[in-house]
């Protein structure tokens, strides 16, 4: 595209929340594609769970992905009148499981420094990273967790 051509395209269009769901869907879309060519892994797969209660409502879930050795954890939550109850530890324990299945050798997640930062701590997960003011007067924290080729967990085993 030249530049010309540039100069002569539509302005930038602000999406609602709807249309914005399904953007967001269309970008995830092209962005592995482009990222699976480049990298040539193509293994991308969804990896979700929850723990139903007994009428059938979610008590518990999570949602992420798995990708060329890696599990990113995108979100973890548990009710709040079911918290410390073991939940938290059940999903998690959940994933590890699924993505050592999957050949990980990684679990990466995020939390803000408000919600649960202790208690991947606790599960053995390293801080790698702070983003001060995301949201503002908060931090988002960047957590991983790697596994040997037995499934273990291991910290010393960690490399950037």
């Amino acid at each position: 595209m030249s530049s010309a051509d540039l100069m002569n395209t539509s302005p930038v269009e602000l999406c609602d929340e709807e249309e914005t769901r399904e953007l967001e869907e269309f970008l995830v879309n092209q962005i592995y594609r482009l990222n699976a060519q480049i990298t040539g892994y193509f293994d991308a797969r969804l990896l979700g769970g929850r723990v139903r209660g007994p009428s059938g409502e979610t008590l518990a879930a999570f949602s992420g992905h798995t990708w060329g050795g890696c599990c990113v954890v995108s979100n973890l939550w548990v009710d709040d009148a079911r918290r410390r109850q073991g939940l938290g530890r059940s999903l998690l324990e959940a994933v590890e499981a699924e993505a050592v299945h999957r050949g990980c050798a990684q679990i990466v997640l995020s939390t803000h420094s408000f919600q649960a930062p202790a208690f991947y701590e606790r599960m053995g997960y390293l801080k790698l990273a702070v983003i001060f003011d995301l949201p503002k007067g908060y931090a988002d924290i960047v957590f991983v967790k790697r596994f040997t080729l037995s499934g273990d967990a291991s910290v010393a085993g960690l490399s950037t």
